[in-house]
C-alpha cells in the first residue's frame, strides 16, 4: 500500500481471504512511512458476505455411491472439518464407520462416542486397520507425515477427499473422488444423498452397490483403541493417572494449550479425551517448543470466560518462560501444568535407544513454581493426581498464572 487511505481496502482483503478461503493467517505490511503520516482515512471497507461453496453434483453422488456400497468404511478428520463436526458424526452413525482424527481434528467428534478412536493415525494397529478399508472418506486433512509420524499407510481402497483448497488434492495420497469445497456444505450434500432411496445408486461404481455395513463397528473401535493402548502402554503409564485427573476437573468447552513435549503428543493427544465443545491447539508440524504458555495466553485472551489450561514440559516451558510476567500482568486465571522429567526426554530417549550415552539433554534442577511466583502468579507441586485435581481446580478460580509441576521420572 502507498497511502493511509488504502489501509482500509488492505484490511478488508486479509478477512476476505481469512475467512472465505482456506483459513491461515493472512499478513499486511505497512510501509513505516505510513505509521507516523497525518493523512483522511478512506471510507470504512467490511468484508462482503459470502458463503462457501461446496461440492455437488455427480461428484458427490458418485463419493455416496462408493460409501453406501462399502463394507469396512472409515473417516479421517483434520482441521478442516471442524465446521461439519455434526455432519461428520451423522455420517459415521450412518455409514458405521469409525473415525480417526489428526492432531488438529482433535475432538471433532466426541472422543467417547463408540466409533472414536481420537488421534490415533500414528497407532501401527490403526494404519493397519485403515490400510484394510476399502473406502476412506478423508476431511479437511492432507493425510501428512507430522500427524502419521510416518509415510501416508498404502490404501488399498478408494480414497475420497474433501477439501476446500483444491492445490490440497495434489498433495499427499491422491483420492480416487477429490470433493472441493467446503467441508460442512459437501458433508450435508453427502447425506443427502445417502438418504435417498438405495435402488436409486445401486449397480455402482467401483464395485457392489447396497448398503452393507459392518456387523459390530464398535466393537471394531474398542479393539482398536485396546491394540493401540497396548503398543505403548509401558511408556504412557507415567501420564495416564494424571491427565485423567486434568479432564476430570475440567468443563466441556476448557481449552488445552500443548508443548512439543511427550507428555503432550504421546500423553494428551491419544489419552486425554475431548468433546467439540473443547479445543485442543497443538503445534502440529512445526515441533515447537515453548508453544503452549504463549498460546495459552492469547486463547485466554480471546474467550475470558472458559477454562484454559496449558500443558507443558520442564524443556520447552523455559523456550517462553518470561511469558508468565504478561500473563501476571493480565490477571486471568491460567494453570499451566508442567511434567518435569529433568530436561529433553525425547532426545535422551533417542540417545539412550541408539546404544549412545545421553549428551546434553539433562538440565539442572530449576523450582519452577518459585519462578512464577518471581513473575507475581502463584507456583505449586502435585505429587499425585488427586493433588494436580486440588491444585488445578484451585488455579482455574485464582487470577494470574498457576505453575503446578509434576515430578515425571525420565525414563532411562
Amino acid at each position: 500500500m502507498s497511502s493511509v487511505e488504502e489501509i482500509g481496502s488492505a484490511v478488508a482483503r486479509a478477512f476476505t481471504l481469512l475467512r472465505h478461503e482456506r483459513p491461515r493467517p493472512v499478513h499486511i505490511e505497512v510501509p513505516l512511512d505510513l505509521l507516523e503520516a497525518m493523512e483522511p482515512a478512506g471510507p470504512v471497507r467490511l468484508a462482503p458476505p459470502m458463503t462457501r461453496p461446496g461440492a455437488g453434483g455427480h461428484a458427490v453422488r458418485d463419493a455416496a455411491r462408493v460409501l453406501r456400497s462399502a463394507e469396512r468404511p472409515a473417516l479421517v478428520l483434520g482441521g478442516g472439518a471442524r465446521q461439519a463436526a455434526a455432519g461428520c458424526l451423522s455420517l459415521a452413525e450412518q455409514l458405521g464407520a469409525p473415525v480417526v482424527t489428526t492432531a488438529n481434528g482433535k475432538g471433532i467428534v466426541d472422543e467417547t462416542h463408540p466409533l472414536a478412536l481420537g488421534v490415533s493415525l500414528h497407532s501401527p494397529s490403526v494404519q493397519r486397520w485403515l490400510t484394510g478399508c476399502d473406502a476412506v472418506l478423508a476431511i479437511g486433512t492432507e493425510l501428512a507425515e507430522s500427524d502419521l509420524w510416518s509415510a501416508p499407510p498404502a490404501l488399498s481402497g478408494t480414497l475420497i477427499r474433501i477439501d476446500l483448497d483444491p492445490a490440497q488434492m495434489y498433495a499427499g495420497p491422491p483420492p480416487r473422488h477429490p470433493l472441493t469445497g467446503d467441508a460442512r456444505s459437501t458433508v450435508a450434500a453427502l447425506l443427502k444423498v445417502l438418504a435417498e432411496p438405495s435402488g436409486e445408486d445401486s449397480g455402482a461404481a467401483d464395485g457392489a452397490g447396497g448398503d452393507v455395513r459392518p456387523p459390530d463397528p464398535a466393537g471394531l473401535v474398542a479393539a482398536l483403541r485396546a491394540g493401540r493402548d497396548a503398543e505403548t502402554a509401558d511408556r504412557d503409564a507415567r501420564w495416564l493417572p494424571y491427565l485423567r485427573a486434568v479432564r476430570d476437573v475440567l468443563a466441556p468447552d476448557a481449552v488445552l494449550t500443548s508443548d512439543s513435549a511427550q507428555c503432550c503428543y504421546y500423553g494428551a493427544l491419544p489419552h486425554l479425551p475431548l468433546g467439540p465443545g473443547g479445543r485442543f491447539l497443538h503445534p502440529t508440524g512445526f515441533g515447537t517448543l515453548g508453544y503452549a504458555l504463549p498460546a495459552a495466553i492469547g486463547a485466554k485472551t480471546a474467550c475470558p470466560q472458559r477454562q484454559v489450561v496449558a500443558l507443558s514440559g520442564d524443556g520447552g516451558l523455559q523456550f517462553s518462560v518470561q511469558e508468565l510476567a504478561t500473563a501476571a500482568q493480565l490477571g486471568l486465571p491460567l494453570p499451566v501444568v508442567v511434567f518435569d522429567n529433568g530436561g529433553y526426554g525425547e532426545i535422551r530417549d533417542g540417545m539412550a535407544a541408539r546404544g549412545d550415552h545421553p549428551v546434553a539433554v539433562d538440565l539442572p534442577p530449576v523450582d519452577l513454581p518459585a519462578l512464577a511466583r518471581a513473575y507475581g502468579g502463584r507456583g505449586s507441586h502435585a505429587d499425585s493426581p488427586a493433588a494436580l485435581a486440588r491444585a488445578l481446580s484451585l488455579a482455574l478460580t485464582t487470577p494470574g498464572p498457576t505453575l503446578i509441576t509434576v515430578t515425571e521420572e525420565p525414563v532411562r
